[in-house]
């Protein structure tokens, strides 16, 4: 019961903390956003803001990762494992929420001209990808859920399941992360900090995908080999033949 009511804990805190980063990266309904309030503190700003973010990164993938999951379940439950580095992934993006100091200068501004409802619609469409991505997938057990409960009914934490391609994934091995990247990047006004947020998530993904993919390799074996081969990491692009 306990485990079970760590990992509901767990689960509401991600959804809040993605829920405000809806708003935060789409500069609305939130108190703090990506642009707002407006500060000027230049050179400061940019280096705590690329602090924040990487701070989270890298909790964010070494968590991930297999080796340090063998030896961090020494010390934690495995039932509880997932919904531990979920808590603490959601808590160090509140900490880039907190922290972020926004720099407003404009790159580009598209607000009042056809291509604003568009690349809204294109940064809607982005989150919904994510959100549906993980769905196709196991939501319930990628946010740690589903382990704690069958921990609590004395079932496999991970049963051996077939490798299956789902819906988005058969047009590209990662569509959360291009939800991600294409929220990220779809914005009517793009500041110096929206900016700084966009090249270095985008350059964050594309290098945990790389290790997400190497234990993927390790762990299913030639099933995976060959869906890489056929499918494409992040754009959903037909692949050239050799």
């Amino acid at each position: 019961m306990l485990r079970r009511s760590y990992a509901l804990i767990c689960y509401i805190v991600f959804l809040a903390s993605f829920l405000y980063a809806i708003g935060f990266v789409g500069d609305v309904l939130v108190p703090k956003t990506i642009d707002a309030p407006v500060t000027r503190l230049g050179w400061p700003a940019l280096l705590v803001d690329a602090l924040v973010l990487g701070l989270f990164a890298i909790q964010h993938s070494v968590m991930a990762r297999p080796a340090f999951k063998r030896w961090w379940t020494r010390y934690v439950a495995s039932s509880i494992e997932r919904s531990t580095y979920v808590l603490l992934s959601s808590v160090l993006l509140g900490l880039v929420f907190v922290a972020w100091r926004p720099l407003p200068a404009l790159v580009w501004d598209a607000r009042g001209t056809w291509l604003a409802p568009l690349l809204l619609a294109l940064q809607a469409i982005g989150w919904l990808v994510v959100l549906l991505s993980t769905f196709m997938i196991s939501h319930f057990e990628l946010f740690g859920l589903t382990q704690a409960w069958r921990s609590a009914r004395s079932q496999s934490l991970q049963p051996e399941a077939p490798f299956v391609e789902r819906f988005f994934y058969r047009f590209v091995r990662h569509p959360i992360m291009l939800g991600f990247l294409i929220a990220f990047w779809a914005t009517p006004a793009m500041s110096q900090g929206h900016l700084l947020f966009a090249l270095l998530t985008s350059a964050y993904i594309l290098i945990g995908v790389r290790l997400e993919e190497a234990d993927l390799s390790a762990k299913i074996g030639r099933d995976y080999d060959d869906y890489r081969a056929r499918v494409p990491m992040l754009v959903p692009l037909p692949k050239r033949r050799a």
